[in-house]
């Protein structure tokens, strides 16, 4: 029997527990330009991203008819595509028009979120050399109406200190978000094997790295503290919470720190794309600060919402949005 049934948003648990939405049976999705039903949509079994995981992703939020921070993950995105030697057949403004013109077509406002997928492309055989790739590189951008658990905010995740670490950049660089997630999956099923939400993950020395699908931030002696970013992707919204904390006059470090610091932590909380900013209410068994009491992450979730308001109201507003 599966342990996940596909589009059971009840099944999950951890950060990407999402509310059901009868809506997403009828979406639309983006291959190379075309649009097609979901039950519609497919791409080569010869995809480079199928046979390799060879390719990059964004995970993007839409609130208010407006791509948030679209600038910073296409700015991601292409780094990745050059990293990895893309040789993309569009460039960010036509991306651009087509995210839009994607919503557009799904009637899609609010409460959205969408995985941008580029793979190399299609190969003439199931060969690993990028040599082999036939195509330009596949571009798939899935939609969904998609809202986190309010109970997942009020409750907290719990964490699992994994054996799995995040590693050095000269074998798999982990500051790329490529399709080749394998050690975060792996730290993923480490976690649930052990009956907790989601990974937490050392670096190669044994310092806190960040978890397997999110970023983790903790306060200690009334101060910001996250990992030094060797070990971890250049987030996005882990970018902007650094930023908001500066603005309130919050000592920020970025920095090596152990598990020690995280068991005697005030306060902890995890931050992605897709829920914003979730506290963590325990780390391996250890009850982490008091859970009606936490008002460094409150201070830092207005402060995005703020942001995120922001943006909306300036940069996002310049983009072709829907009213």
């Amino acid at each position: 029997m599966w342990a996940f049934l596909p589009g059971d948003g009840d099944s999950m648990k951890g950060t990407h527990e999402y509310v059901q939405d009868e809506r997403n049976a009828n979406i639309l999705i983006d291959i190379n330009g075309e649009h097609f039903h979901r039950d519609a949509a497919k791409i080569s079994v010869f995809d480079s991203g199928f046979i390799l995981g060879d390719g990059v992703w964004e995970g993007i939020r839409v609130e208010a008819g407006t791509v948030l921070f679209l600038e910073r993950h296409l700015e991601r995105l292409f780094e990745g595509m050059k990293t990895l030697d893309f040789l993309p057949d569009f460039d960010r403004e036509a991306l651009t028009r087509r995210l839009y013109a994607l919503l557009a077509a799904n009637d899609m406002h609010d409460g959205v979120h969408i995985r941008l997928m580029v793979s190399r492309g299609t190969k003439a055989t199931p060969y690993q050399d990028p040599r082999m790739t036939i195509t330009p590189p596949t571009v798939v951008i899935i939609p969904e109406f998609k809202e986190s658990k309010p109970e997942t905010a009020k409750k907290g995740v719990r964490l699992f200190t994994v054996h799995v670490r995040r590693g050095y950049s000269d074998v798999q660089d982990p500051t790329l978000n490529t399709h080749s997630k394998l050690n975060c999956i792996t730290a993923c099923i480490a976690a649930a094997k052990s009956g907790h939400d989601e990974a937490l993950m050392l670096d190669p020395h044994g310092f806190v790295a960040t978890c397997n699908s999110t970023h983790f931030f903790i306060i200690r002696r009334n101060e910001l503290w996250t990992s030094t970013g060797d070990y971890c992707l250049d987030g996005i919204t882990r970018g902007k919470v650094l930023e908001i904390a500066r603005s309130l006059d919050i000592p920020v470090h970025e920095r090596n720190f152990t598990l020690t610091d995280v068991y005697n932590a005030q306060e902890a909380f995890v931050t992605g794309t897709f829920a914003g900013l979730v506290p963590v209410s325990e780390v391996d068994g250890r009850d982490i600060g008091d859970a009606n009491d936490r008002p460094f992450l409150k201070r830092l979730q207005q402060g995005y919402r703020d942001t995120v308001k922001a943006y909306i109201a300036g940069p996002g507003a310049s983009h072709p949005r829907q009213s």
